[in-house]
């Protein structure tokens, strides 16, 4: 079981300005504790996440990762780290369907183009079910990421958002029907995420 940072007794609800769709979000839990990392370079940086068969490639002094969604090499770097060991966590350990996982997926909020880090669609429909939002592992998960998730969820009004920057792990499921937000104590199976929970 891999576990997401655990919410505190008590939040303060000041520092939830903003609104996730229409319904007010519930309080960030506090970040577990960050380590140091000791070696800069994205490939050598450990991660609270499963070891995976790593593809790289070396050209022109610039490093490569393989994206087993986009089917193609992009730059490495710390963010792409994180993202490609959570997207195989996702589906090798979660079995989210791969085919229904999607990385840098183009939205557009407040008339700017932006770019989701990771969207998995319901398998009727296409409508988004999950967004994952990632950092590299040295930028602390604060209200300000959430803020970026929050955004990008305006227009997406998904079921599901993780937030994660390989060291810790946010989840939390939107019951539109209750009008809640609720934190989860790990990332669910695919198998058990909900049906939307819509009015």
């Amino acid at each position: 079981m891999l576990p997401c940072a655990t919410p505190p007794l008590q939040s303060p609800a000041h520092l939830f300005p903003a609104l996730l769709y229409y319904i007010a979000p519930a309080p960030l839990p506090h970040p577990i504790h960050t380590p140091e990392l000791i070696n800069p370079h994205p490939a050598n940086m450990k991660l609270n996440l499963p070891a995976f068969n790593v593809q790289l490639d070396q050209q022109n002094g610039r490093t490569s990762i393989y994206d087993f969604l986009r089917h193609r090499y992009v730059c490495l770097t710390p963010e792409e780290w994180v993202r490609q060991h959570f997207t195989h966590y996702l589906v090798e350990h979660k079995h989210y369907p791969a085919a229904l996982l999607a990385n840098e997926v183009t939205i557009e909020v407040g008339g700017v183009a932006r770019r989701c880090d990771s969207v998995l669609y319901h398998r009727l429909g296409g409508r988004p079910q999950v967004i994952v939002e990632y950092k590299a592992p040295d930028i602390r998960i604060t209200q300000q990421v959430f803020q970026q998730i929050y955004a990008y969820n305006s227009v997406l009004h998904a079921d599901y958002l993780i937030v994660s920057n390989g060291l810790q792990h946010y989840c939390c499921h939107i019951d539109y029907r209750a009008m809640q937000v609720n934190y989860l104590p790990e990332i669910p199976d695919f198998e058990h995420l909900q049906q939307p929970d819509r009015p």
